[in-house]
């Protein structure tokens, strides 16, 4: 799902405390449409210590995330450039970087952040893992034991998947699935889905089986 959209504060759902410091909302994708094989609600993040606030996948942002991200240290952090949402006029609104995963080859709107790539760490303290694409990843935060993932990892109604159909044309799914696996090997505890919501180590498990 590749679109770049804007919405108002009055459509997000609710943002709600999933553990101590880590925040989920959702918001309505404008895009979507009956028979679409994802939810119309879509998923953000963002994961406190007290000192950095770092916000993933932002689509538009609840008033009291704004207020905790103008007296912390901010960071925006997009999963994949297509999911970049609000996160454009956030960050200079909020003085945080934007850091982004390679736009896709030819991408006629490109928008101004910090590249990162699979196999690296952002000086946020957030690692990035190889996904469905070489620009879809899965973001690790260690010091919350916590994977988010974009197109990678998501819920249409019956628990976390691994969307074999969503694998760009050409490419092996099952290879692709198979590149995940060392993901098991991280104490993963929370799993963040930005289509979907949060889920637990067991639902990573069954995802890759």
């Amino acid at each position: 799902m590749r679109a770049v959209f804007r919405i108002g504060i009055a459509s997000i759902v609710s943002m709600r405390e999933v553990q101590a410091g880590v925040w989920h909302w959702e918001a309505p994708h404008p895009d979507w449409k009956p028979g679409e094989d994802w939810g119309r609600a879509v998923s953000s993040y963002a994961i406190d210590d007290g000192e950095r606030l770092l916000v993933f996948d932002p689509l538009a942002a609840p008033p009291e995330l704004e207020e905790l991200a103008r007296e912390r240290e901010t960071a925006i952090v997009l999963t994949c450039p297509w999911h970049h949402r609000d996160g454009e006029e956030l960050a200079p609104a909020w003085g945080a970087p934007l850091y982004r995963p390679p736009l896709d080859e030819g991408d006629d709107n490109p928008f101004p952040a910090e590249e990162f790539r699979a196999g690296g760490t952002l000086p946020v303290g957030v690692e990035a893992f190889p996904g469905l694409e070489r620009n879809d990843l899965l973001l690790w935060v260690e010091s919350r034991r916590a994977l988010v993932a974009g197109d990678t990892l998501i819920d249409r109604g019956n628990g976390l998947e691994f969307p074999v159909e969503w694998a760009r044309e050409g490419s092996q799914p099952e290879t692709i699935r198979e590149s995940l696996l060392p993901l098991l090997d991280l104490p993963v505890e929370l799993v963040l889905a930005t289509h979907g919501g949060p889920f637990d180590r067991a639902a990573l498990e069954r995802a890759l089986s």
